[in-house]
């Protein structure tokens, strides 16, 4: 791996983010499950893009070594806007924009906004965006009680291969980045909520995807255990200079499970943006 660890303040919180190569920006956005990083997220994805680009991979709010805060009534909006200022600060003003999960729905919440506020040139939505199940995998992610057995469980959920939750070191590693200083509370105080009220909808799939007006792919994993089939093409077809993708053997995170696959999805998708 030929990628730096650095880290930068941004409006006074640390946020630590993964570095590599030069030219045109890439910006990657991980996903929301306990123990989430850039690192865990992209660390097979960083070096094969950074061959052609300025990879950058920052740590969201409330994960890696980015400052652990919660905002209690726009935990999203806090998590867009603190990327679109670190994008500020790196003197970023457009770029790919990739994101996982939490990230993807991070960059479609902004995209389909009134006013969005990340500088995207195109974007690709890895497994972020359909309608999220419930069943005992999404409780997993839920419901994540800061032990082995529940990291488990979450790498279970994630996976189409039994190996990741079979591999004690892979569910360890998770788990240490979950119970890091202020890294499982940050994440389960955004899921407080005031006794008697009910518990809050789970992120809806229905926007306004007719003002994305960038290039945008969206990956499905082909054995997600969260999503339901089909939900990417649904997607890419309401969105004007959308396409969709479907990784085989893959679960909820096909840039870990089939990087070689999803690196060529991108470098492809990119390339072709630059000969338009």
């Amino acid at each position: 791996m030929t990628f730096e660890s650095r880290s930068v303040l941004v409006d006074g919180l640390a946020t630590g983010y993964l570095e590599a190569g030069q030219g045109d920006p890439v910006v990657l956005l991980h996903g929301g499950e306990f123990g989430a990083s850039a690192r865990i997220g992209w660390e097979h994805t960083i070096d094969a893009l950074a061959q052609r680009y300025r990879v950058l991979a920052p740590d969201m709010l409330g994960f890696g070594e980015s400052a652990k805060v919660v905002d209690f009534t726009d935990g999203r909006g806090m998590r867009i806007r603190h990327i679109a200022r670190f994008c500020e600060v790196m003197g970023v003003t457009s770029a790919h924009f990739v994101g996982n999960s939490m990230g993807a729905i991070n960059l479609l919440v902004d995209t389909t906004s009134d006013a969005p506020m990340l500088p995207v040139r195109s974007l690709v939505a890895i497994c972020g965006g359909g309608e999220i199940q419930r069943n005992e995998h999404v409780s997993a992610l839920y419901d994540y009680d800061a032990t082995i057995d529940g990291m488990r469980r979450i790498v279970t959920a994630l996976f189409a291969d039994d190996s990741y939750p079979d591999d004690g070191h892979y569910v360890r590693r998770r788990f240490e980045s979950s119970i890091a200083p202020g890294a499982w509370e940050s994440l389960a105080a955004a899921r407080f909520r005031r006794p008697g009220l009910e518990a809050p909808a789970t992120p809806s799939s229905a926007r306004a995807y007719d003002r994305i007006v960038v290039p945008t792919l969206v990956v499905e994993g082909g054995q997600d255990k969260l999503l339901p089939r089909g939900w990417a093409a649904e997607i890419a077809g309401q969105i004007e200079h959308g396409r969709s993708a479907v990784v085989d053997s893959a679960g909820h995170c096909p840039q870990i499970e089939q990087p070689d696959i999803v690196n060529d999805l991108l470098l492809t998708f990119f390339e072709e943006i630059a000969n338009d």
